[in-house]
């Protein structure tokens, strides 16, 4: 092995536990900047960090709060949320993210469950803490200037202590609901975080000269361990943008910073690709003769183009958090944008599989990430499909206080499932076909995957995004359409509900033409208000289906 290798090597094996992350990068690149706001504002550098940790972790001690205790954080992206963290974390302390669309109600459930004691929070978001909840709390601090809101005199004893945190100490309770309902707090180690970031270095190597752009909630695992934790890993930088991500605020951030490295969730992409790409292509009778002439030109062409939007120094553009639509995959494989394929979990921190940049395959989520264990659980010897399940150093430690959940997950040995089905190919990629808990049985026993049909729906002129449910023993597809494409303002006139019907009619021919015959949709509701989502874009499914209320619209 190389100088170089072995220097990686152990590092590697340095890195067991956050605190020997923040020792090591606070020493190594203390001169080096860690984050900022495009345009400016909380830049830190390493060593700045550092200081700044320190001095809040010492505050915590004044006031009792010590290794072991819960602290939340409750805002939205912006440098302050790391800081924030390894207030925490290096010294043994239980951060509890929350994400900062929870209504009052789920941050009341997820600070009670949790039993945090202090909490880190915007002033913007200070109106879903309740009175009484903000009563119980030893500290109150506003995440943008770190000065009190609240503070507990009595709790001014100085008593506190921090504790250097072993492998397998709790780092951080995560609460998801997923798109299955009923929230979940799962347990993250030090050692659950380290093997992510060393997986994420193996799958994308970077440096102390990459930029990261932030676009996705810091409080969730996938943002918090490739946008959070592996830049301080390998001594980046990254960037935040103080206003919600428009396309426009974005296109113009992303010209600012010119990223090497940004993590995505597919509606982004998928965005992109149906409200530009396609009816660019629809309106020029150029580049419409191109695609069928010379397609390879026109994908370079329009690659390269938006390759250029998004700074022209990107390469790394990590897509994870649902499953990407085949056709628009197929479209950024063919024009060659440096794109990678994530998957796994909150309760994995959450890498399982991972398809890197130049190796994807079109519908493939990879093949298993370093150091993690994948198979195929209880395969149906027709098909070839099983559930997913996982094993390594990334798999949780449970989830709080919910100890028959936990036996649910995981096997005696290990093992976590997933809930996800899939197959393999001879060269040990795996393709997710959809979740256990999602599968539609047909009346003559086969297995129909709603997010199959859902694909199929989405790729249709005008619409938005789609939901495919059973009810009533037929299935319904539940149909968003572009804003541009449907005028709900004349909604209580007739030609308003003859154009509906003649839209509800166009959806069933479309989708019932490519679809076999069991996955045949019986009906259609079109959709006035967006669906619910999770923070990475999935749609809420377990509000949609039979049994709960009724959510469609005319």
């Amino acid at each position: 092995m190389s100088i170089k290798g072995l220097f990686r090597q152990s590092r590697e094996n340095y890195v067991t536990t956050l605190s020997k992350l923040f020792e090591m990068v606070t020493n190594s690149f203390s001169k080096r900047p860690l984050s900022r706001f495009v345009g400016g504002g909380q830049e830190y550098t390493y060593e700045s960090f550092k200081h700044k940790c320190l001095e809040l972790s010492q505050r915590f001690n004044r006031f009792g709060i010590s290794a072991g205790d819960k602290v939340a954080i409750l805002s939205n992206n912006m440098p302050n949320w790391t800081v924030a963290m390894f207030s925490c974390v290096p010294f043994g302390r239980v951060t509890v993210p929350i994400l900062p669309d929870s209504s009052e109600s789920e941050v009341t459930n997820i600070l009670t469950h949790s039993e945090c004691k202090a909490i880190f929070i915007s002033k913007r978001l200070l109106k879903k803490l309740s009175d009484e909840i903000k009563e119980k709390m030893t500290l109150v601090i506003d995440i943008e200037t770190f000065e009190f809101i609240k503070k507990d005199d009595h709790a001014f004893t100085c008593e506190g202590h921090s504790a250097e945190p072993q492998a397998d100490d709790l780092a951080s309770i995560i609460y998801t609901s997923g798109t299955s309902g009923n929230a979940k707090g799962v347990m993250l180690s030090h050692r659950n975080f380290c093997q992510n970031i060393i997986a994420a270095f193996h799958a994308q190597p970077a440096g102390k000269k990459d930029r990261w752009l932030s676009i996705l909630p810091m409080s969730h695992t996938y943002e918090m361990a490739f946008s959070v934790l592996y830049p301080l890993f390998v001594g980046g930088c990254v960037f935040y943008i103080k206003k919600p991500p428009t396309p426009s605020i974005l296109m113009d951030a992303m010209k600012k910073v010119r990223p090497t490295i940004m993590c995505a969730v597919p509606l982004i992409i998928e965005k992109i690709y149906r409200n530009s790409v396609v009816p660019t292509i629809e309106k020029s009778r150029t580049l419409s003769w191109m695609k069928e002439k010379t397609p390879r030109l026109l994908y370079f062409l329009i690659g390269k183009k938006i390759y250029n939007s998004f700074g022209g120094k990107l390469k790394f553009f990590g897509i994870g958090g649902s499953k990407l639509d085949p056709t628009v995959e197929e479209f950024l494989h063919r024009a060659h944008f440096p794109y990678a394929i994530g998957y796994g979990l909150t309760e994995t921190a959450p890498l399982i599989t991972n398809a890197c940049v130049g190796k994807t395959v079109v519908g493939s989520i990879g093949v298993p990430a370093y150091n993690v264990e994948v198979k195929l659980q209880n395969v149906n010897p027709k098909t070839g499909e099983g559930e997913i399940v996982a094993k390594g150093d990334n798999v949780m430690l449970g989830y709080y206080r919910d100890p028959e959940r936990t036996r649910a997950a995981l096997t005696d040995d290990g093992w976590f499932r997933t809930n996800d089905l899939a197959c393999k190919d001879s060269k040990g990629r795996y393709y997710i076909k959809g979740r256990l808990g999602n599968m539609i049985v047909g009346p003559s026993g086969e297995n129909i995957y709603p997010e199959e049909i859902e694909q199929v729906i989405n790729n249709m002129r005008g619409v938005n995004e789609s939901l495919v449910i059973e009810r009533n023993g037929k299935l319904v597809a539940l149909v968003k359409f572009d804003e541009t494409y449907i005028d709900w303002n004349i909604e209580r006139e007739e030609k308003f509900f003859e154009a509906l019907e003649s839209k509800k009619k166009a959806v069933l021919e479309y989708v019932n033409k490519r679809v076999n015959k069991q996955s045949n949709i019986g009906e259609v509701d079109v959709m006035k208000e967006d669906f619910e989502k999770t923070a990475t874009q999935k749609i809420r499914r377990f509000k949609y289906k039979e049994g709960n209320k009724d959510q469609s619209n005319p």
